[in-house]
């Protein structure tokens, strides 16, 4: 068995969708509303299909595995500062900026499909908060913030790939969700200061003026995820509010200012409740316009959509799906479908972080963990040393060539919400290996390469949360992935494959035969399983045991080439490491 390369996998699969989107991809000219669709200076809808560089400006604590443990971005940066100094901090900071995001990123994303990136700017990149100017009512610029989005736009428009400006942290905060902010709750928020909101204003105006003649530039979407009760405080976030008048008039304002010096560029704006209440903010002011939603942890029926595709049509408007993810391969694939059915284009989110369920994996380091475990109450303070040469050591690891790369959602992204084949995970030619690893299953829908009873998070629907990899490890499909306990395999196991639900394998036999497939597995409950090969099946059951054992299945017949090899619990939970394919013999009494 061998992993498929990432890059080489992708290739393999974009043939079959690159006339779905090679229009986007060679755009040219301003991106624009034109009724309900968005299009290119040609005339020609635009599609966006992109992803969000969560964490690179603006870090949230559980991208850095520290939920429950700081509160935003500027308590990580004290908590960090306390243990290794503010210069040490800042080399850390600056070596993350550096390395987080890098041409190599943008490459990669337009070699898997993407025509787009959302970039989630934190203000104090580009400007110093109220209380720190020199000169109260001026504003100072800051270079740094600028230079990496310079950047960023020449390794987009390399690729010819649109540039989405997102202030994401704006002066002051713009909601009680401290986290996507880095709100300060200490000082007034953006909403209950006059001077936060004139940086704001002076902030897109700087923005349009150094960006104004920037085709690559796609949008301005002006402030993320607003999130404030205005007329009830227990609406802390805004849900039930009926009176966005703030939001309204200070987006106008922002509006205002950017078309003094900037006509052309698409304007997005978000209602409150994180992106998603509109009352009282429309109709829009300005005709190039695109109202955006957010989706997470929801049902992705047409109903879902409903409210936003009302808004659409009502006020005949493009919208645009601009921030959803950390869900599973299944939920990723079926709300792709949804969305690109109703002709609404996406961003998901995020590009990288530690975690499985994005493109890919910033790895931790044992002292970085040691850092975490000791903020946390489960292990002892680290020397500043240490602590500095975990930190050093993370930010160099969040370089793509050093993440690790999840080919399963890129797939379940951009292949399966048109085609529902299964496509290899890994190689499993039999001639190079008699070994396939349990975890190494196919790629492709729930129920067509696997089949899980928990397939994704609906809690905003259901109001249960439910997990669909309880290891949170190795691929984001829709079933539990552990360390493995055996002491032999690849590192991980299947966990706990229950009844009715079933696996997938395409395996190479060299040669047209009979072949003894044996099963490494675990399970304390009686156990009965079902082998398919190329629809074929067998049967075989034991009484399971805590212990790691074979179950062989002893004649199965196999064809020269590619072949479906299916396991099916029919009953018990089954915990597999790998399945070994041998030849059948006559000494071996099958």
């Amino acid at each position: 068995m061998r992993k498929i390369p990432f890059l080489t996998l992708l290739r393999g699969v974009l043939p079959l969708l690159c006339l779905l989107w090679s229009g986007s991809a060679t755009a040219q000219g301003y991106l624009r509303a034109e009724g309900t669709r968005i299009v290119d200076g040609q005339g020609r809808t635009v599609l966006l299909r992109g992803m969000g560089l969560g964490g690179w400006m603006l870090q949230e604590p559980y991208m850095l595995g520290l939920s429950g443990t700081a509160a935003n971005q500027s308590d990580i940066r004290k908590k960090i500062s306390a243990v290794i100094g503010p210069e040490r901090t800042a080399t850390f900071y600056k070596a993350w900026l550096q390395n987080f995001t890098r041409k190599a990123d943008i490459d990669s994303m337009a070699a898997w499909g993407f025509n787009s990136v959302r970039l989630p700017m934190h203000y104090d990149l580009y400007t110093l908060p109220v209380d720190q100017e020199p000169a109260p009512g001026k504003q100072t610029w800051l270079p740094g913030g600028f230079a990496l989005t310079d950047s960023l736009l020449r390794w987009c428009a390399a690729n010819k790939m649109y540039l989405i400006l997102d202030l994401h942290a704006a002066p002051g905060g713009q909601g009680a969700d401290f986290a996507i902010s880095d709100r300060d709750t200490t000082k007034a928020s953006l909403w209950q200061s006059a001077e936060a909101q004139a940086k704001t204003v002076a902030l897109w105006r700087k923005l349009a003026e150094r960006y104004r003649n920037e085709p690559w530039i796609g949008a301005y979407d002006l402030i993320n995820e607003p999130n404030w009760g205005f007329s009830d405080p227990k609406d802390k976030n805004g849900c039930a509010e009926a009176n966005n008048g703030p939001i309204r008039d200070l987006l106008v304002r922002i509006t205002d200012t950017i078309r003094a010096v900037d006509k052309k560029h698409l304007i997005i704006i978000e209602g409150n409740c994180w992106g998603n209440n509109y009352r009282g903010m429309l109709p829009p002011w300005d005709k190039n316009t695109v109202l955006s939603f957010h989706k997470y942890w929801n049902d992705n029926t047409d109903g879902a959509l409903r409210s936003i595709v009302e808004l659409r049509d009502q006020h005949n408007v493009p919208v645009w799906m601009g921030e959803s993810g950390e869900n599973s391969n299944a939920w990723f694939r079926d709300a792709i479908a949804l969305l690109e059915r109703h002709g609404i284009g996406w961003a998901w989110w995020p590009l990288k972080k530690i975690g499985i369920n994005n493109p890919l994996e910033i790895r931790s380091n044992p002292d970085y963990k040691q850092l975490v475990a000791w903020w946390k109450g489960a292990g002892p303070k680290p020397d500043s040393d240490a602590a500095f040469r975990g930190l050093m050591q993370l930010a160099d690891d969040s370089r793509s060539d050093r993440n690790t790369a999840h080919p399963d959602v890129v797939d379940a992204m951009f292949r399966q919400p048109r085609d529902n084949r299964t496509f290899p995970f890994a190689v499993h030619d039999l001639a190079q290996s008699p070994t396939v690893y349990a975890v190494d299953f196919d790629m492709g829908p729930n129920g067509s390469a696997y089949f899980s009873r928990d397939s994704g998070n609906y809690w905003v629907s259901s109001g249960k949360r439910t997990e669909w990899n309880r290891g949170w490890t190795y691929r984001n499909d829709a079933i539990d992935i552990t360390p493995c306990t055996d002491s032999s395999g690849n590192g991980f196991q299947v966990d706990g494959l229950g009844p009715g639900e079933w696996l997938q394998w395409s395996v190479v036999a060299p040669t047209a035969g009979t072949y003894e497939v044996r099963l490494r597995l675990s399970g304390t409950e009686p156990l009965k399983m079902e082998l398919f090969a190329n629809g074929l099946s067998s049967v075989r059951e034991t009484n399971g045991s805590s212990g790691w054992g074979e179950v062989r299945f002893p004649r199965i017949y196999l064809k020269k080439g590619i072949n479906q090899i299916r396991l099916r619990s029919q009953q018990g939970l089954v915990n597999l490491n790998y399945l070994r394919f041998l030849p059948a013999t006559a000494a071996g009494g099958f």
